[in-house]
């Protein structure tokens, strides 16, 4: 853990670096323009409004503004350090920024068919299918690993929901809103590497928690709820029985009974209370790709 601290150390400690090569660099008035005036927005975030982007050369992208103030830049370069070298199939790629003065944006790849809440809740769009929704769970859990296993410096975080992910033109997901955490090198320097792998395993417990809450809003079409509904249903007793009940209507019943079942049982035991007995995302990746025949527990009892 002391190497993996010194690296991050290293990697974070990027005084008066400005060289982005991996990264784009676009003027302010390139923003202005591709968003009409910044009038073409998409969402208005916390982080940041989003707007649609299309540019001279033809680039259709998605530009977030950034927080500004001179004490944030220094942290916004070193954010773009680490975002820009992300690269998975499975999360939304940075593609460029802009700073200029306290204007600063990220421009990522715009997304075609928007977020997923949009495509499981929007009545206006055509409904998933039974084999999109399995797909989903297995690239979000691709993206997942990805993120929180095999980045190194582990300062990745991302809120896992259906408004994080998004869907391309052939439905394939996309972990988007990726954080940077933990970035501030006075910070880190001041935790110690038993304190800081701690906070790592305490992201994790808390994304397999949200990863189950995911499953069963795929599962069943349901917003997930402020009350938590969807997590209490699923760790009743006799969940199993009033299973089939909760699958959502607009797959017409058009859905595998065995993957119906496994994903089930995945989101109880991601939401399963406590830090006991919790299953790993590489292991649910491993499990939906076949490559492990179980998740390592006994079996649930399903009411046929």
């Amino acid at each position: 853990m002391t190497r993996r601290m010194g690296c991050l150390s290293r990697q974070l400690c990027l005084r008066g670096n400005r060289g982005l090569p991996f990264l784009r660099r676009f003027k302010h008035r390139e923003i202005e323009a591709a968003t009409n005036g910044f009038s073409a927005v998409l969402e208005s975030a916390p982080r940041g409004t989003a707007y649609r982007a299309r540019f001279a050369d033809g680039l259709v992208a998605t530009v977030r503004r950034a927080g500004g103030g001179d004490r944030e830049k220094e942290a916004f370069y070193r954010e773009l350090q680490l975002l820009g070298r992300l690269n998975h199939r499975h999360v939304v790629r940075l593609h460029g920024f802009s700073c200029e003065g306290n204007n600063r944006f990220l421009v990522f790849d715009h997304i075609e068919n928007r977020s997923l809440k949009e495509c499981l809740h929007d009545p206006l769009r055509t409904p998933l299918n039974w084999r999109t929704r399995l797909q989903v769970a297995i690239d979000v859990a691709a993206a997942l690993e990805y993120l929180y296993y095999f980045c190194d410096p582990p300062v990745f975080h991302v809120s896992v929901n259906s408004s994080n992910v998004m869907m391309d033109a052939n439905f394939v997901a996309k972990l988007s809103d990726v954080n940077v955490i933990g970035y501030d090198s006075k910070r880190t320097a001041e935790s110690n590497a038993a304190s800081f792998e701690d906070q790592i395993q305490q992201r994790r417990r808390d994304m397999v928690f949200q990863y189950g809450v995911l499953i069963l809003e795929l599962v069943t079409g349901q917003s997930p709820g402020g009350q938590g509904e969807l997590v209490q249903w699923v760790q009743e007793p006799g969940f199993a029985c009033t299973m089939y009940k909760m699958v959502d209507a607009d797959l017409g019943n058009i859905y595998d009974s065995k993957e119906l079942r496994n994903l089930v049982i995945i989101a109880r035991l991601c939401t399963r209370p406590g830090n006991d007995a919790m299953v790993s995302i590489p292991l649910i990746l491993r499990y939906l790709q076949g490559k492990v025949a179980n998740l390592g527990y006994e079996s649930e009892t399903i009411c046929e």
